[in-house]
């Protein structure tokens, strides 16, 4: 499993550098001609030397320290437009797979996040999307070190062949090595940001349920958890960095030897009077310029480990499979054509057979323009139907229909642009009142209204701007709750269905709103899984549900008089 990941981090490397091609390419030029230019240096200075005291010619001095002049502008400026080339390409590639994080983790399919806290795909959308993108700043460093060494090795031939031949058959036995010493640190970088998203998501979740540990004077246990938790990263850390270290300190090591291996040779050339006093000063200054290629050589070796590494992260997210089959985005047949006439009502439910986590044969038709309720005896067959309904999982057997279209012939971009499932418990987003409401498009006011959003909104400074804090924790959870519904009104999908919307919020309150959420829902398709005596009452009908079976289904009030499991279920 861990080559697989290595395969598909490797994709996600190469596409990095396929997105940003043309800065890539652009940096490898201009850092290579940089490089070119600091090779050039050391030969110009000798050729400089021996105009000046070998060979005295002030007017050929001059114009060779005018050659050096210009030289040191263009490989300054290559530096300078190579390392930009190199930034921009590297945001931008870290944007980018952002956004591809992002959009998958929003996928009608799902899945993305699960088995992960929401702290780990954080982790992976920011640390890991930045160290992948990175490779497309490290490579055209990497690729100008090689020119380089190149630049360099063939102006050693032209002083002498020994030195060049030493450098061009040296270098890339020393890059071998450095490919060999940077596998460990790939392998416990890559374990470094498993145990930090892992932290980052405890952490995430410690932060989430501060209250809730408050409440059951949980803290200790809590801050033990996290101890542990972020001991465990601060190991991987060190154990990244000593594999880091290691890495480092060999290259290091055997750069020096290399470099000193080149100097005895070089010494024993000019003793032997096979070069000159220039060729002498170009030598050493190529010996003296070699060293610097080679370190960003090493130090690109392991900047590329670390990037496999997150890439490999990114990779695992992006491949994640679906929850649900055939969400491949595109809009199907049945999404445009419902199988109905223009002009036909639009808007009717039907369940057949469903069979899923407890549900066991349902059967159940919703008319276009009905107003149902359902009442579950069992919370859990009430979290898998609303869980089937919203099409975040496929049912184990039988089938749903929209308009007489199955659920799985239509995308669930599509699905989800005529039906919406608020479900229990949904999150707010900070920002103001306003922006939680028309999250999904639609009109703030009626949705607002029939909500009794504006008595929240009455109640707090600023009205329908004001604040609501992360998650919206400045508010109380029947307020928390009045909000969402104003969001699932406002959005005005031909279905909507909406789980126990007012569990927190008071009687008299909760009768308000069911007869808002009747007015503004005429004629649209709504379905109301709750328990709510206040809700049920102004239902066309409700369905009753016991044992994962339809039981029994008729208004409010007759299922109250002829049926003790209604009564027991809705009204104990």
């Amino acid at each position: 499993m861990h080559d697989d990941a290595r395969r598909s981090g490797r994709d996600v490397l190469r596409g990095v550098v396929a997105g940003e091609r043309r800065r890539v390419a652009a940096g490898c030029v201009l850092g290579a001609s940089h490089q070119i230019g600091e090779a050039l240096i050391p030969v110009l200075i000798g050729v400089i030397v021996d105009r000046a005291i070998v060979h005295p010619d002030v007017a050929s001095f001059a114009r060779w320290a005018l050659v050096l002049a210009v030289v040191y502008v263009f490989l300054s400026g290559g530096f300078q437009l190579g390392s930009r080339a190199g930034e921009y390409a590297k945001e931008y590639a870290a944007h980018g797979l952002r956004m591809r994080l992002m959009r998958r983790v929003l996928d009608p399919r799902g899945g993305a996040s699960t088995g992960r806290p929401p702290g780990a795909l954080v982790s992976v959308a920011t640390e890991d999307a930045r160290r992948a993108g990175s490779v497309a700043f490290v490579l055209p460093l990497g690729f100008s070190a090689a020119v380089g060494l190149a630049a360099g090795a063939v102006l050693l031939l032209r002083a002498s062949v020994p030195l060049g031949l030493l450098i061009l058959l040296g270098t890339p036995v020393l890059m071998g090595l450095g490919q060999l010493l940077a596998r460990p640190l790939e392998h416990r970088s890559h374990a470094e940001q498993e145990r930090a998203a892992h932290a980052s998501g405890v952490a995430a979740d410690l932060v989430a349920g501060v209250r809730v540990l408050q409440g059951l004077g949980a803290q200790r246990a809590a801050s033990d958890r996290y101890r542990r938790t972020s001991r465990a990263s601060l190991d991987a850390t060190v154990r990244a960095a000593r594999a880091e270290a290691v890495q480092t300190g060999l290259m290091q090591a055997l750069t020096g030897v290399f470099i000193a291996l080149v100097a005895l040779v070089g010494g024993r050339l000019v003793l032997s009077g096979s070069i000159g006093l220039g060729e002498l000063v170009a030598a050493v200054g190529l010996a003296l310029f070699i060293p610097g290629p080679l370190q960003v050589m090493s130090w690109m070796a392991a900047e590329v480990a670390r990037s496999r590494a997150s890439a490999g992260r990114v990779a695992e997210v992006l491949g994640t499979p679906g929850d649900i089959a055939g969400a491949d985005g595109s809009v199907s047949a049945g999404a445009d054509h419902t199988g109905s006439a223009d002009d036909a009502p639009r808007g009717s439910l039907r369940l057949s057979g469903l069979v899923h986590e407890g549900l066991d044969g349902v059967d159940l038709t919703v008319a276009p323009g009905e107003f149902v309720g359902v009442v579950v005896t069992e919370p859990a067959h009430a979290d898998a139907l609303v869980r089937c309904l919203a099409r975040r999982v496929d049912p184990d057997a039988g089938r749903l229909e929209l308009d007489g279209v199955p659920f799985t012939d239509l995308a669930p971009r599509s699905l989800r642009s005529r039906v919406l499932v608020a479900e229990h418990g949904a999150e707010l987003f900070a920002g103001s009142l306003r922006d939680n409401i028309t999250a999904i498009g639609g009109s703030t006011h009626p949705a607002a209204t029939a909500a009794g959003a504006d008595e929240v909104a009455a109640s707090l400074p600023g009205g329908l701007d004001a604040p609501v804090g992360e998650r919206g924790r400045s508010l109380s959870g029947g307020q928390r709750q009045r909000v969402a519904l104003a969001r699932a009104l406002a959005a005005d999908r031909d279905v909507l269905v909406v789980h126990d919307p007012t569990t927190a919020i008071d009687a008299a309150t909760e009768s308000r709103i069911a007869t808002g959420i009747r007015e503004l829902r005429r004629g649209r398709t709504t379905v109301l899984v709750t328990s709510s005596p206040a809700l049920l009452a102004v239902a066309d009908r409700v369905a009753l549900i016991d044992g994962g079976r339809l039981a029994d289904e008729a208004p409010h009030e007759e299922l109250v008089r002829r049926s003790s499991l209604y009564r027991t279920a809705v009204l104990a």
